[in-house]
């Protein structure tokens, strides 16, 4: 439910899918993310490591900045997968965040941790298998690079928003 709820998290997985690549790339992405936010969901959600949500969640709103600028001011960001596994690590201490307001018990947290991580990637996998296929589409057609860049600049702009609404509001 979160991750369709999450709309930063969406913003975020989508800004790292519109730079395309080859299905090897796309896997990659995907993978990077998903190992990143699993481990640091984990290691926060059994209060191995902690950080302020307001620099998490402004970790987050600064990933979204960042991927959809480099989609505006790098033609083929090389190494994206890199990038992907990084800022999924500020995003699994968002995960964690949305978990720890669930107040489980300290006897039902390991069952929850997993299952609350198969259900956002359950979650991401549906984004994916929706928005590859599309993009892979455009990528044949006219409108490819200016979708692109207006998609960027929408997801730039939320960014920004997040941003300021988590800091400076």
């Amino acid at each position: 439910m979160h991750i369709f709820v999450g709309y930063d998290h969406i913003a975020f997985l989508l800004a790292l899918l519109l730079a395309g690549g080859s299905t090897l790339t796309i896997v990659k992405i995907v993978t990077a993310f998903t190992a990143a936010h699993s481990v640091t969901l984990s290691l926060a959600a059994l209060d191995i490591v902690t950080l302020s949500p307001v620099v998490v969640e402004a970790g987050i709103a600064l990933s979204i900045v960042y991927v959809a600028a480099e989609n505006l001011f790098t033609p083929r960001p090389q190494g994206r997968w890199i990038v992907s596994f990084l800022f999924g690590l500020v995003h699994g201490f968002g995960f964690a965040g949305v978990l720890k307001e669930l107040a489980l018990p300290s006897s039902a947290l390991a069952g929850s941790l997993v299952t609350f991580n198969v259900g956002v990637e359950i979650a991401q996998v549906a984004i994916v298998a929706l928005v590859v296929p599309a993009l892979y589409g455009l990528t044949r057609t006219r409108l490819h690079a200016p979708l692109t860049r207006v998609a960027s600049v929408v997801i730039l702009s939320l960014g920004l928003f997040w941003l300021y609404q988590r800091v400076l509001a």
